[in-house]
């Protein structure tokens, strides 16, 4: 490939690649919104899939400083979506876990934002949306392999 053409995939890449999230950020903080914050979901997302995860694994995850998943978790733990229960060998480790009240929560969005979603990919065939994932999967891995290359 050309650098002209190699530049002109690049620029449209990142100009859908902003299009695509702030549109689908949008349509799920409409969901989400009276409660959280779109990246509050998120972080409710990785607790619930991820059992007795630490601040300090969300924050690697995220790619964010401790202290911004820390103003995160307290608004969470304020709204009664999640609780923090100390390691009874370490007291310094802090796992976090969401009550009832967050999974209820979670669950109910996630139910709302499938919905809208399932309509935007009945725009395609089960083809190309099994295509688009498994080469969206790639770019995520080979994205992996760059930010770890770069350490921390």
């Amino acid at each position: 490939m050309d650098r002209a053409a190699f530049i002109d995939l690049i620029q449209r890449y990142e100009y859908l690649t902003f299009l695509i999230h702030k549109r689908a950020e949008f349509i799920i903080s409409k969901e989400i919104s009276e409660n959280v914050t779109y990246d509050q979901h998120f972080v409710l997302r990785y607790i619930m899939q991820n059992e007795n995860c630490t601040p300090t694994d969300l924050a690697k995850q995220f790619y964010v400083q401790k202290g911004a998943v820390t103003a995160i978790i307290n608004r969470l733990v304020e709204k009664g979506y999640v609780r923090r229960e100390r390691d009874t060998k370490d007291r310094r480790v802090i796992y976090l876990h969401l009550t009832d009240k967050g999974i209820h929560f979670y669950e109910e969005s996630l139910k709302k934002i499938h919905e809208n979603f399932a309509s935007l990919m009945a725009h395609f065939t089960d083809q190309e949306i099994e295509t688009f994932i498994q080469t969206y999967e790639k770019l995520a891995t080979a994205l992996k392999t760059a930010v770890e290359s770069m350490g921390d």
